[in-house]
């Protein structure tokens, strides 16, 4: 069958309302280039009946479970509440369809939905993430779950999790980047008006202390390196830049983005490669000096390190798909 990919949300009693909206806005938003839509979302429930939202109000979906027969992929969304979250427990008859669905769909789950998925039997043995304040909880449900909390999203091939509340759009986004390539995501993205990537493999934001308003803050010091990437930058002369001295610097750098100031360097210089990759014809070699890792064999290293991919595979990967 042809037409837009054809997504199901299941919403159950205790949903979030902000995870329930997520789906159709950003799937929404991604279109070829006639403008046509490339997805069809459709929000129902076990029963199609209404449900309650986590925030108090009440929202009856135009579909029921044949929503789950019909979809390409599901997506189960966080919940606040209810025996999922609560005790590990969901009812037998959408355990049934869960399963089922899963036999022909890409199943996917926002913030705790991820509780849902696991009730269901279809995380055991695999590696998944929820939020990082319930990670205790999941773990002790559900044990045969390879839970990774600290990351922004997990991509399993035909099962993809996220972390809690604002990484559901970067997991709609990275899928959309993988069905139809970064052009079309970069574009939703624009349409939302959301960061067009954040790498699945960053940190969540896990309660840090924050520096206060008044302590320089190193952000200038990091929009002056993005723009120079391609030079040697040295601790010492981003801590000059940015007028601390070293161990100043660093502290404050790791307190603001949960980095080293190497860390981040390599990250945004991965970031710089992929685009080049993905939006040029240039050689590796040329891509290697312009992101700043000097040789093409330290590119490689360093892409394979972050991604399990070569440039050429990476490359091939996302013109195939656009």
């Amino acid at each position: 069958m042809t037409g837009p990919h054809r997504i199901a949300v299941l919403a159950l009693e205790g949903s979030v309302g902000f995870d329930l909206g997520v789906p159709a806005q950003v799937f929404g938003a991604a279109r070829d280039e006639d403008g046509e839509p490339l997805y069809e979302v459709r929000v129902c429930t076990p029963d199609g009946g209404p449900i309650r939202c986590a925030a108090g109000y009440r929202v009856h979906p135009e579909h029921g479970p044949e929503a789950l027969d019909w979809a390409q992929t599901v997506i189960t969304i966080g919940m606040q509440q209810g025996s999922p979250v609560k005790d590990g427990v969901l009812d037998q008859h959408v355990i049934d369809a869960l399963r089922k669905a899963a036999r022909h769909a890409r199943m996917m789950s926002i913030c705790t939905g991820a509780f849902v998925l696991a009730a269901a039997g279809l995380l055991d043995g695999r590696p998944a993430t929820t939020h990082w304040s319930y990670a205790r909880r999941f773990r002790r449900l559900f044990p045969r779950v390879l839970l990774d909390p600290d990351v922004l999203f997990v991509d399993d091939g035909d099962v993809l999790t996220s972390a809690g509340v604002g990484a559901g759009p970067d997991l709609c986004l990275h899928v959309i980047r993988r069905d139809h390539g970064s052009g079309v995501a970069n574009r939703a993205a624009r349409r939302c008006v959301i960061a067009p990537w954040r790498d699945g493999g960053q940190s969540q934001f896990i309660e840090r202390p924050l520096p206060a308003p008044t302590e320089a803050s190193t952000t200038a010091t990091r929009e002056w390196a993005l723009h120079r990437l391609g030079e040697p930058l040295t601790l010492r002369e981003l801590a000059e830049h940015a007028r601390m001295s070293v161990r100043t610097f660093t502290r404050r750098f790791r307190e603001e983005t949960g980095m080293s100031p190497g860390q981040w360097l390599v990250h945004q210089r991965v970031e710089h490669v992929r685009r080049l990759l993905e939006d040029t014809d240039l050689p590796v070699d040329q891509i290697a000096t312009r992101a700043g890792f000097g040789t093409a064999a330290s590119l490689r290293q360093h892409l394979r390190a972050r991604l399990g991919v070569a440039p050429s595979a990476y490359r091939r990967t996302f013109r195939s798909a656009g």
